[in-house]
């Protein structure tokens, strides 16, 4: 009986202590049931816009010379003296070298002597002639002896020809003991030394390089190119009209150059040793700062891509299966949306896939999100599209040193002034090439865009000035190519006028001339350069 009391009481005791567990798991219960639920975490939201976004193409580039002549002895003599100085700016006209010219006066005078006496030779011929002729008529003389001094007056005067043939050679030969440069350009050091035999083994002495302009030559691949073929031929690439790219070199220690230039040349085939398709774009280089053999990188302007998605870098995450961003319903919480990033913009991304027009894009505040979590939105403008920069840095010099000097091109000979020009009392900011179609004086879409970047750089300069100088074909009516120039500079003036710019900042100049060599598609064009104090 004893036992089954303890008993008893040890049930009624686990009956109590369960009663009050329960009693305190319900208080606790109704605690966290008056717990108030956690804020919705605020995000900055941006709702993406499908637009039309400028795309750019990077490539490695090496500037070339757009005309380097080999500088050669025609005639074998001595090496009689170098007058350039070496690595100096050179005129056309100019004199290099001076091979000893005494062997070939000498020529000279010999051939004049002989052709004097076969001139000598012909008079006597010829005086022959005029006897026999009516000696022959009057039947004194047979009809051999009139041929016979027929002959002899042809042969003394095709001798005097040959003689005349000789000076004319002893001549050139004086003449080309004289070497001047074919063109305005940069010289090379002497390959040949004073006193030295010049002949057909060593006639190489030098070479000149044209600097204005520069020619860069870049490649494309085979893969980039057949993916900008079918990007194109479905619609997700815009080329520009007429193939008018822009280009903008970029230097070795990260400065962009000051100006713009075009591309000007598409191989007709593929390299069969590299497997790339050679470009060439034409740069204006006016103070030498471009040489012959230069790395560079060529960033290409003018493709654009329709109906496409930019979020900020930031927004775009990374998980275990790729690349994602957080989007935001209609209900106000966040989504976790799959995407493909392509190309870099600034420092915003084209997302290619997983987004369309109108989804809101979580650009700030990642930390406590989760998959169906409620937000507390704020909207945040998008952020605009980056423009390549018309304003590049300038080229830094010291004061008063000229462009030639602190590009390191050695001393400038007597003559070769302007050629490159000292600097000027303002600062050049920029220089943009604006092109036009044959005989027209309308601007393109190309041309309003490159123009709407230098108007932006007057409105945050207000010391800037800009001058305008269309150019003059070298072909076809002189007086209707420089009407023709100076209306197309006088469009490039309405074009900035109506986008804001003061008319009292335009300084309209008078057209400049291309020479010959140069392609035409360079006269088409009008200079726009912005400058502004120092």
């Amino acid at each position: 009986m004893p036992a089954m009391a303890s008993t008893g009481n040890s049930l009624r005791t686990l009956q109590a202590g369960a009663l009050i567990a329960c009693a305190l798991l319900a208080a606790c219960s109704r605690k966290e049931a008056e717990k108030p639920a956690p804020a919705p975490t605020e995000v900055s939201v941006q709702t993406v816009k499908a637009q039309l976004v400028p795309i750019t193409y990077d490539f490695v580039g090496q500037t070339e010379s757009s005309q380097q002549v080999e500088i050669r002895a025609r005639v074998d003599g001595f090496l009689e003296k170098r007058v350039y100085t070496e690595g100096s700016f050179v005129k056309a006209g100019q004199v290099l070298f001076q091979i000893d010219p005494k062997p070939f006066n000498s020529d000279l005078k010999a051939a004049q002597a002989e052709l004097a006496q076969q001139q000598a030779r012909l008079s006597t011929a010829r005086a022959n002639l005029r006897r026999v002729k009516p000696l022959v008529a009057d039947n004194a003389l047979a009809a051999k002896d009139l041929d016979d001094a027929t002959g002899s007056e042809q042969a003394a005067a095709a001798a005097v020809e040959a003689a005349r043939a000789k000076v004319t050679d002893a001549s050139l030969n004086v003449g080309y003991a004289t070497i001047t440069s074919p063109l305005d350009g940069l010289s090379s050091f002497a390959k040949v030394q004073d006193g030295a035999y010049v002949n057909g083994q060593n006639s190489l002495l030098t070479y000149v390089a044209k600097l204005d302009p520069m020619r860069v030559n870049f490649s494309l691949s085979e893969n980039e190119s057949l993916r900008m073929h079918d990007e194109v031929a479905s619609g997700k690439l815009l080329r520009t009209p007429r193939n008018d790219y822009a280009v903008e070199l970029l230097m070795a220690d990260g400065t962009s150059y000051p100006a713009q230039g075009r591309i000007t040349f598409f191989d007709a085939a593929f390299s069969q040793d590299t497997g790339t398709f050679l470009l060439r774009a034409e740069v204006p280089n006016r103070e030498g700062v471009l040489r012959p053999g230069q790395f560079v990188r060529v960033r290409v302007h003018g493709l654009q891509r329709p109906n496409a998605i930019v979020v900020p870098q930031r927004a775009v995450q990374q998980g275990p299966r790729g690349a994602f961003v957080w989007t935001v319903d209609a209900e106000n919480k966040v989504l976790q949306q799959p995407v493909t990033a392509g190309d870099w913009l600034g420092d915003q991304w084209l997302v290619s896939r997983g987004l369309k027009d109108g989804d809101r894009v979580v650009v700030d505040g990642f930390m406590r999100l989760g998959p169906g979590a409620p937000v507390r939105v704020k909207e945040v403008a998008a952020e605009p599209l980056p423009v390549a920069a018309f304003a590049a840095t300038p080229v830094a010099r010291a004061a008063g040193q000229s462009a030639a000097a602190a590009a390191g091109a050695g001393a400038t000979p007597s003559g070769a002034a302007g050629a490159i020009a000292a600097p000027a009392p303002a600062a050049t900011l920029g220089t943009e090439a604006v092109y036009f179609d044959p005989a027209r004086t309308t601007l393109d879409a190309t041309g309003r865009a490159h123009l709407l970047g230098v108007a932006a750089t007057l409105k945050a300069r207000p010391d800037a000035r800009v001058a305008l100088h269309g150019f003059v074909d070298a072909s076809g009516n002189p007086q209707a190519n420089a009407q023709l120039a100076k209306a197309r500079a006088q469009a490039v003036r309405d074009a900035l006028v109506a986008a804001g710019v003061p008319r009292e900042r335009i300084d309209m100049q008078a057209p400049a001339d291309i020479v010959g060599d140069q392609s035409p598609a360079l006269a088409r064009r009008v200079d726009v350069v912005v400058a502004g104090a120092r």
